[in-house]
C-alpha cells in the first residue's frame, strides 16, 4: 500500500534508496542509543550481500513492478518465497522438506489465489517484465533467508538489521545521478515513504532477522503468504473495500497452510 502511493512520485531507485536510508538512520540511532553497534569489520561482506539481496535489490524489483502490474499479482508473486528457500534449504543448510511442510505451503498458495484471484489479461511487455521482476525478488528473499541461516548464526538479528540497511544505502547510491523524481512529493506522499522506511522495513525487519535465526528460513518465509491477508484487511479498514466469502475462504487456507508447515 505505501509503495503504491509513493513510487509514482519517486521513482523504484529513489523510493528504494530512501526506504533503506531511512531505516539505517533509525537502526543507527537506536544502535548508538542501546550501545549496540553493529561490528561491521568483522562481517562487512556478509552484511554487503544481505543488505543487496535482502533489500537493495528485491525492493527496487518490487517498486518497478508496482508501477505495471495489479496488487492481486504481485501480492500471489510474492507468495513464491517459500517455495525458493524450500528448494535451497535443503541443499544449503541440510533441512529436509517433509511432505507435511509441501502440503501446507500448497495449501498456503492456494489460499493466496483464492484470495487475491487470478486473472491472467493479455500482458504487454511492461507487464511480463514487472512479473518476471516479482519473481526475481522473490528469490532474492529466499536465497538472502538461507544466506543469513549459514552465514550469520549467532549474530545478533538486531546488528543484521542495521547493518543490511546500510549497506543497502550504499549500494543504491551510485545510481541516485542516473535516476530522475517525477513528483509531486505530496504529504500523502512523504507519510508513505516514512512509514514504509520505519514500520516496513526498520521494524520489520527487526523481527524478521529474529524470525530466520529462531525457526529457519524456509518456516520464517512462510509468513509471505499472510500478506494478501493483511492486504484485505487493511483495505477493508481504510479503503472501504468490501470482504467477502471467497476471501475468508483464502484466509483460511492461508493460515491453515502456514500452521500446517511451521507445526513440529
Amino acid at each position: 500500500m505505501f509503495m503504491r502511493v509513493a513510487v509514482p512520485a519517486l521513482g523504484p531507485i529513489p523510493l528504494a534508496y530512501v526506504r533503506v536510508s531511512l531505516a539505517a538512520i533509525a537502526l543507527l540511532a537506536l544502535a548508538f542509543a542501546q550501545r549496540k553497534v553493529p561490528a561491521f569489520r568483522t562481517k562487512w561482506r556478509e552484511f554487503a550481500v544481505i543488505g543487496v539481496v535482502n533489500s537493495a535489490l528485491p525492493f527496487v524489483l518490487f517498486c518497478y513492478a508496482e508501477q505495471y502490474i495489479s496488487a492481486s499479482t504481485g501480492a500471489l508473486l510474492n507468495a513464491t518465497s517459500p517455495f525458493f528457500a524450500a528448494l535451497a534449504a535443503p541443499i544449503w543448510l541440510g533441512e529436509p522438506l517433509t511432505g507435511k511442510r509441501v502440503i501446507g505451503m500448497t495449501l498456503g498458495l492456494a489460499g493466496v489465489v483464492v484470495l487475491v484471484g487470478w486473472h491472467p489479461d493479455a500482458m504487454g511487455r511492461n507487464e511480463l517484465i514487472a512479473v518476471f521482476a516479482c519473481l526475481a525478488a522473490a528469490i532474492c528473499y529466499a536465497l538472502a533467508g538461507v544466506y543469513t541461516k549459514r552465514k550469520l548464526t549467532g549474530v545478533p538479528s538486531f546488528a543484521i538489521a542495521c547493518a543490511s540497511q546500510v549497506t543497502a544505502a550504499i549500494a543504491l547510491m551510485p545510481l541516485l545521478p542516473f535516476t530522475s523524481i517525477a513528483g509531486p512529493l505530496t504529504p500523502l506522499v512523504i507519510g508513505n515513504v516514512v512509514a514504509l522506511a520505519l514500520a516496513s522495513t526498520a521494524l520489520a525487519y527487526l523481527i524478521y532477522f529474529k524470525l530466520i535465526a529462531d525457526a529457519g528460513p524456509q518456516r520464517a518465509l512462510t509468513v509471505t503468504f499472510l500478506i494478501p491477508l493483511f492486504g484485505v484487511l487493511w483495505g477493508a479498514l481504510f479503503l472501504d473495500e468490501p470482504i467477502t466469502l471467497t476471501m475468508l475462504l483464502g484466509g483460511a487456507l492461508i493460515v491453515g497452510g502456514v500452521a500446517l508447515a511451521l507445526r513440529k
